[in-house]
């Protein structure tokens, strides 16, 4: 368990996660995210979310595989700004306050990426998403969220997945896989656990930022982790 509950956290959410079925977007559930983010937000934590696109285009999907690298990953992170506008929506229609920042200009739709205009919309109690990744291609969402979480001096990074935690194989085909409570950022790369690719997990530890991976489908489960309930998979550097 956490000493206290997070001042300021970072959520990663895959864009898979906000898939229904036959729909890119499942408004539902968006709607309960929506409402469990606001629990958080109404901590008075400050949040920051960055979400991938991989409901709508994912650089390296098997769609992609006949285009060159670099355009298919501009795509993907184009689709994450469909997303952001998607989840400033839902939190706004709950009372959230929200700001989109794009780290590829976009003016009409959402700000450009500034930290330090960042950090004002945190201090001031604005949840911030981060859209279109790095803004560069060859890196992924994760490293996306790694790289704000560190820029942010965030207390605590959250990976919101479909699996209450990290587990030693895929649980859905494995019925012998482990699950951890708690590992290195040295473990999870000794281990190959592909919790985050390389960078994210690197710049993870590098910079000492804990992190919790869990299932964002578990009821109350963000608003459990941010104050430091034993939920999901504690990733630390000791």
């Amino acid at each position: 368990m956490m000493d206290q509950t997070a001042q300021r956290v970072l959520l990663k959410i895959s864009g898979e996660a906000l898939m229904g079925e036959g729909v890119a977007i499942d408004s539902r559930f968006l709607e309960q995210l929506a409402l469990q983010i606001k629990t958080v937000h109404d901590l008075g934590v400050q949040l920051a979310l960055v979400v991938g696109g991989g409901n709508i285009f994912r650089g390296m999907s098997a769609g992609a595989m006949t285009m060159e690298r670099s355009s298919a990953d501009h795509m993907g992170m184009l689709a994450t700004v469909i997303n952001a506008l998607a989840l400033q929506n839902a939190l706004e229609r709950v009372g959230v306050p929200v700001r989109v920042q794009s780290a590829i200009t976009m003016p009409q739709v959402a700000e450009p990426y500034i930290h330090r205009r960042a950090m004002r919309h945190l201090e001031k109690g604005r949840l911030v998403i981060f859209a279109s990744g790095t803004g560069n291609p060859y890196f992924t969402t994760d490293t996306a969220a790694s790289l704000r979480a560190a820029e942010i001096h965030a207390d605590l990074l959250l990976k919101a997945t479909k699996v209450d935690g990290v587990y030693s194989a895929d649980p859905k085909k494995d019925s012998s896989a482990q699950r951890f409570e708690r590992l290195t950022y040295d473990e999870v790369l000794a281990r190959d656990l592909r919790v985050m690719d390389l960078t994210a997990i690197t710049l993870c530890r590098d910079n000492q930022i804990p992190m919790v991976v869990f299932s964002i489908f578990e009821e109350g489960a963000l608003a459990a982790v941010v104050r430091g309930e034993n939920r999901g998979t504690r990733i630390g550097v000791n």
